[in-house]
């Protein structure tokens, strides 16, 4: 049956665990192609996985966990595929869950991780930041924005691939992505190993860009959900300016102006942004037909 999957493997210096990992894929995917893109590893990651007989892709140098996504689809065939990390969190049979789950008829299954699953109270922490906020831009519930291990059709995945970061970022833009362009997305829910090795996500530097990521996609999902807020901050304060100064000194001063004059130009730029985005996507929905 997994004979239209392709899973994906992003690895860098990961020979501690992608051995034991591949023998599972191998178990439980028998039909499934299989492809291993070493991202710039300095230990024997490209070695071990070449030995399990499935592709591998070595990038010269570390481009990035989003890199090596792309990397790897652009080489799929079949209607089906599967991400997942090679640090020893993900298991094979937690996937075969997310891909039987696909096939009743959603375009992107992510596996949802539980507390235990967290590196850290403060990834935890992050993460449920991350998640209310991408839930309130997209309108819809978002588990687990930042997870890994997800099932996607080929043909929609492939559509977003410009927009994926080379970084560890592509989860965020692809969940978003696929919401505002009207896919079905679902979640799974399942457990995760404590991770084998020293992580590669710095929780500061990786953090602020991941909040930038979704400011990013926010604008391009629902410009207006971004700019109406921030028009209405300086609307507020331009009218509260005024009271005060009508107040106490009965005159409208230049303040006053500057700030009501920008809320009114925030709120146009979201309305334009709000067209191009709708432009965009429906220009997209007219290439794939």
């Amino acid at each position: 049956m997994s004979k239209d999957l392709t899973i994906i493997l992003p690895a860098k210096n990961e020979a501690n665990t992608i051995g034991l990992l591949l023998d599972q894929l191998v178990e439980k995917f028998p039909l499934a192609t299989v492809i291993v893109v070493n991202d710039g590893s300095s230990d024997d990651t490209g070695v071990i996985a070449k030995q399990h007989g499935v592709s591998v892709i070595s990038h010269p140098y570390c481009k990035g966990n989003g890199a090596a996504i792309k990397t790897g689809t652009r080489q799929v065939r079949t209607q089906w595929i599967a991400t997942m990390d090679a640090d020893g969190q993900h298991q094979a049979q937690d996937l075969m869950l997310l891909y039987k789950k696909a096939q009743q008829g959603f375009d992107m299954v992510v596996g949802a991780r539980n507390k235990q699953g967290q590196a850290s109270i403060f990834r935890l922490m992050a993460n449920k930041f991350y998640n209310t906020l991408a839930s309130w831009i997209t309108g819809h519930k978002i588990q687990d924005l930042t997870s890994g291990m997800r099932v996607v059709r080929t043909d929609c995945f492939r559509r977003f691939l410009y927009l994926f970061p080379n970084g560890f970022s592509y989860p965020t833009t692809s969940t978003m992505a696929f919401f505002r362009a009207g896919y079905s997305v679902t979640y799974q829910n399942i457990d995760v190993k404590k991770r084998v090795g020293k992580s590669h996500i710095k929780m500061f530097r990786d953090g602020a860009r991941f909040l930038l990521i979704i400011f990013k996609v926010g604008t391009l999902y629902s410009p207006l959900k971004l700019f109406t807020p921030i028009s209405l901050v300086f609307f507020v304060l331009g009218l509260a300016y005024y009271g005060y100064t009508f107040s106490f000194y009965s005159r409208f001063t230049n303040m006053s102006a500057l700030l009501l004059i920008t809320s009114v130009l925030i709120f146009l730029i979201g309305i334009v942004s709000e067209q191009i985005t709708v432009l965009q996507y429906s220009k997209g929905d007219v290439e794939d037909e």
